[in-house]
């Protein structure tokens, strides 16, 4: 099969070798000319340390020739960019072609997830799928064992994307609740910064199973209500990829928590991380949407207080702590 991957961060190229890996033909996409110009003369990536690009990868900054003759296309690229690569895209992609979200995150101001983006800027005929779960690029990259889910209404499309990516390290299960995979792969992000921050203040493991767990009620919670099955979030896109990221030192969004726990501000944080913190937008994004339908999100509020309005993150986890007496389980006593 003919594939462009739209994207050419950890993400983007990881998934370009997993699918030259499986006999496909790939072209790598990035808006940067000096990135391509660099890629093609060192056959590395930077955002990858150590893999190296091999020869039969094509690589290039037209878009137009790109996707000439593709079959699929797999956007990669950061959540604030895909309304404009999609425009971009509608211009030229060929008719039939699939499209795949690999990106997380949730678009500012709208609340749109991103396959919902990608629908409303490529005509109808592009049949729309995601990819998510527990995913970092850089172990990906090195063929760690990792599995994702491909989810799409559409049964069919949903197993083509699985075996299009689906090898022997590469796992692919299938599901048809693109909304909850989408929205827990990009609001997990919100808790991971939340983990991170907390690592930054000097608590412990206790603290951060407590955000964990509670960020995921949280996240089901919104979920169901614009239309998710609670059970994904309990699954690979939702819990899977929380803890992958709440954990490792690969989150960068753990990473810029760590930094504002430890007393940067917001900015400087995702300075020093040097690459999209996608939680920091999908905050925003969360608080909108959870005010929007009425579901209370103390995390996600708390976390919005410290991000956009200056407050300081260690008073917030002892308002958390001090809210009044309530159930775990959302049903009431029988």
């Amino acid at each position: 099969m003919n594939i462009a991957v739209l994207g050419s961060g950890g993400w983007g190229t990881a998934l370009s070798l997993l699918l030259l890996e499986n006999r496909h033909s790939v072209c790598l996409w990035s808006h940067r000319s000096e990135k391509v110009t660099e890629m093609r003369q060192t056959h590395r990536n930077s955002m990858l340390e150590g893999i190296l690009l091999p020869s039969e990868l094509k690589i290039t900054d037209d878009l137009q020739q790109a996707v000439a003759g593709t079959e699929m296309v797999v956007c990669a690229v950061p959540s604030f960019a895909v309304r404009e690569t999609m425009g971009k895209l509608a211009r030229v992609i060929p008719s039939g072609s699939v499209v795949v979200s690999v990106s997380k995150g949730i678009e500012r101001g709208t609340g749109l997830r991103l396959t919902q983006i990608i629908e409303a800027e490529l005509e109808k005929g592009h049949p729309v799928a995601a990819l998510c779960g527990p995913s970092h690029a850089e172990e990906v990259a090195r063929k760690f064992p990792t599995a994702c889910v491909a989810a799409s209404p559409v049964r069919a499309i949903a197993e083509q994307v699985q075996d299009t990516f689906m090898n022997d390290r590469f796992r692919v299960y299938t599901s048809p609740d693109i909304v909850g995979a989408e929205l827990g792969a990009a609001l997990k992000n919100v808790v991971a910064l939340c983990c991170g921050v907390c690592d930054g203040l000097g608590y412990g493991d206790n603290t951060k199973a407590m955000l964990m767990t509670r960020g995921m009620a949280e996240i089901a919670r919104l979920g169901v209500v614009l239309g998710g099955r609670r059970e994904t979030f309990g699954g690979l896109t939702g819990m899977g990829d929380l803890i992958v990221t709440c954990t490792s030192m690969h989150s960068r969004n753990r990473r810029a928590g760590i930094l504002i726990g430890q007393g940067n501000s917001p900015a400087e944080a995702m300075e020093k991380v040097g690459a999209v913190v996608e939680g920091y937008y999908a905050t925003e994004n969360a608080h909108m949407l959870s005010e929007k339908v009425g579901i209370d999100m103390p995390i996600v509020q708390a976390a919005y207080q410290v991000l956009y309005e200056g407050k300081e993150a260690r008073s917030l986890m002892q308002t958390l702590m001090r809210r009044s007496r309530t159930h775990e389980i959302e049903e009431s006593w029988s």
